[in-house]
């Protein structure tokens, strides 16, 4: 495997950062690949929490009203620095990038995979937000077959009012902190779970979750796309990943190529070496096709 250059671009999804990736990319590094990481504008390095989370006594109707300091970030500054990380990966590889993105990353890879299709072997939706045009995610948040996610019951204040969808990222409430193990990482371990939540954010743009999709099978539909279902996944069920798949498939045309794991939402976290394992596969799989596209090319 060492004998290629593919590079993985890995996004994050909501309230995470580039630590995220952590387990993975030692892996993928291994087994003769590179990967880049980044933090979202907004998200890890790049965020500023409100400062009522940091008050103690804790006032929690202080912390629901607070107006976000990332408000104003957008949804294309997002697609903007990531079409930056997937030009210098396509400049250190040839062309051969797989662009990764969990969750509410999905739609940030959605835009990018729209503007640079060419620059993109594949794109890789890690249990993530798949939306076909027109649509934004909050939008598919509430169709029937997200019902069941848990993740909504997080959620603190009015986005509207105060600019963000928002989290308690340090909670001392057992039951939340039940809930937030529940939603994201039910089946990492204790210590695990308590030392990926030290990296969360309280506050995600509205920007990000009230952009319509605007993929299209001019552009979008030429890059060779995958699906990562997990499911035991109680952030985003499968039912509802299920039906991403079909309707994206449905008014794109083609098909999502799709891979499961028996895993929760966070599988970067619970199963590294299986989602490597996976995401090694489809960079395999994408550059034999796309030597076999070239070749039969030359034969006519």
């Amino acid at each position: 495997m060492s004998a290629t250059n593919a590079v993985f671009v890995l996004v994050h999804g909501g309230w995470h950062d580039r630590s995220a990736w952590n387990k993975v990319t030692p892996i993928l590094e291994e087994n003769g690949f590179t990967a880049l990481t980044l933090d979202l504008p907004g998200a890890g390095s790049n965020t500023v929490a409100p400062t009522s989370l940091g008050r103690r006594p804790f006032d929690p109707a202080a912390f629901a009203t607070e107006w976000s300091p990332i408000a104003g970030v957008t949804q294309k500054e997002r697609t903007k620095a990531v079409v930056a990380l997937v030009a210098e990966a396509s400049s250190l590889s040839d062309g051969k990038v797989i662009l990764v993105g969990h969750s509410a990353g999905g739609m940030t890879i959605s835009a990018v995979a729209e503007q640079v299709p060419d620059l993109l072997r594949a794109v890789v939706y890690l249990a993530g937000f798949l939306v076909p045009k027109g649509m934004a995610l909050l939008e598919m948040l509430q169709h029937e077959t997200l019902s069941s996610a848990l993740s909504p019951g997080l959620f603190v204040g009015d986005p509207a009012a105060i600019g963000a969808t928002r989290i308690n990222a340090r909670p001392t409430d057992e039951a939340y902190r039940s809930l937030l193990k529940a939603s994201f990482y039910a089946d990492v371990s204790e210590p695990e779970f308590a030392q990926a939540a030290l990296q969360l954010h309280c506050d995600e743009p509205n920007a990000g979750a009230m952009a319509p999709s605007d993929i299209t099978t001019e552009r979008f539909g030429r890059v060779q796309r995958h699906y990562v279902r997990t499911t035991q996944d109680r952030a985003i069920p499968l039912t509802g990943q299920d039906h991403m798949i079909a309707t994206v498939d449905g008014a794109i045309g083609g098909k999502t190529i799709t891979h499961t794991l028996e895993s929760s939402h966070s599988p970067f976290l619970s199963q590294p070496a299986a989602l490597s394992k996976i995401l090694i596969d489809i960079c395999l799989q994408s550059l034999t096709e796309k030597k076999v596209d070239a070749l039969e090319g030359s034969n006519t």
